[in-house]
């Protein structure tokens, strides 16, 4: 078994979470459990809801830990530091894309000036 999928930063906040989120839903289905018993009805479908919400955590944590992060493209910046991000839509339209609509494509450009803008005035 790979550690660095078990111990990367990524998988240790999704360990706090998971260690959190199953045990507060287990003692909402004993909480659930307590008033069905004690003569509400409703409570009986949360019994069996709260134990599936669970359920699905752990999957959806499962699934989170042991998925490949999108490999992060280096660039550099003007003062030639390296950045290691991913592309923006602005900088890496999808190439199956629809055309634009002239109204969208002037918006982006307004947008594309002040981008620039602020990156020349150092904001």
């Amino acid at each position: 078994m790979d550690k660095r999928v078990w111990l990367s930063p990524r998988a240790l906040k999704l360990h706090a979470v998971i260690l959190v989120v199953v045990p507060a839903f287990m003692a909402l289905c004993v909480w659930q459990i307590y008033r069905a018993v004690n003569g509400n009805s409703l409570s009986w479908a949360y019994v069996f809801e709260w134990p599936l919400f669970a359920g699905y955590a752990i999957y959806m944590w499962w699934r989170f830990v042991h998925e490949k992060p999108e490999p992060a493209e280096e660039t550099v910046s003007q003062n030639g530091h390296v950045d290691a991000t991913r592309p923006t839509s602005a900088e890496a339209p999808a190439a199956d894309s629809e055309p634009e609509d002239a109204e969208l494509a002037a918006y982006n450009d307004y947008l594309a000036r002040l981008a620039e803008r602020d990156r020349t005035s150092g904001r």
